[in-house]
């Protein structure tokens, strides 16, 4: 048989790379400009590696009953780790994903063929630009993992956006977010008060040495108008292989403190990350 070999491409935002994980077969890594994006198993597509997609797998898992099909909006595509998760967790899901890197797609569609049936639709466009075209009321989940280079478009981060989220989910509906920052959390504490100028309920997942300041690391916000299950999120959490922290309520009060939800004109992107913060060997 022969064996897979790493393949690059220059894509329209960057130099992509695919490169097999010699340990674990059909495993893939993705990497752009030398920074990890995605981890896909082929054979194994509920596998996720990385600990932010461990705990967007634990809120998929919990936003609704176990195997329900949901319409699911993802806004970024990387190898489409997550849109193969709820084809397998949730058969019969209908799933749009955005992704502005076209080049991408095309290589990830190329190299790592979705499974039949998988329900997933895939569209090169800009996230916040789809998102104000898309129809009212027509997603369960929003999944928003945007990241031009290694960081948060400033425009995917305003009360207006926030809002044009809320559009596109139904009543029930749920927002999920990867970011990133470390203390003293500027950027994190100004996206929780954003969206909770705009969503009634709140949860953030991040590891307890990124919470504590210790280190620069990510964090996934939840937001919706209804009382998330924050005991189930709690225990599937702490007994993951890379124990998490849920945040609700008073301690994410006291986490925005003064912070002030984005306006337009005052929009940046997410910091930089320190040399080293996302990078493989």
């Amino acid at each position: 048989m022969t064996e897979p070999i790493p393949v690059t491409r220059v894509t329209d935002l960057g130099t992509a790379k695919l490169m097999p994980d010699v340990d674990r077969k059909p495993a893939w890594l993705l990497t752009v400009d030398g920074a990890p994006q995605s981890y896909v198993d082929l054979d194994a597509p509920t596998h996720l590696e990385f600990e932010y997609t461990r705990r967007l797998g634990h809120v998929l898992d919990t936003v609704a009953a176990p195997g329900r099909a949901l319409d699911v909006l993802h806004l970024g595509g990387g190898a489409l780790t997550l849109p193969r998760y709820v084809a397998a967790t949730r058969p019969g899901s209908r799933q749009h994903v955005v992704e502005f890197d076209r080049g991408l797609l095309d290589l990830v569609v190329e190299h790592l063929p979705l499974p039949d049936g998988h329900g997933i639709t895939a569209h090169g466009a800009d996230a916040r630009e789809w998102l104000e075209s898309a129809p009212a009321d027509s997603a369960d989940v929003l999944v928003a993992d945007v990241f031009g280079g290694s960081r948060v478009p400033a425009h995917l981060t305003t009360v207006a956006y926030a809002r044009a989220a809320e559009r596109v989910l139904r009543t029930d509906g749920v927002y999920l977010a990867n970011l990133a920052d470390a203390a003293p959390f500027a950027f994190l504490r100004s996206q929780l008060a954003t969206f909770a100028a705009v969503f009634e309920e709140l949860v953030l997942i991040a590891e307890p040495a990124v919470l504590r300041g210790r280190r620069f690391g990510n964090a996934v916000l939840l937001a919706a108008h209804h009382p998330l299950d924050t005991a189930a999120l709690i225990r599937r959490t702490a007994a993951d292989a890379f124990p998490a922290r849920v945040e609700h309520g008073r301690a994410l009060r006291d986490l925005i403190g003064g912070a002030t939800p984005v306006r337009e004109e005052d929009a940046v992107p997410s910091p930089e990350p320190p040399d080293g913060a996302f990078s493989i060997g």
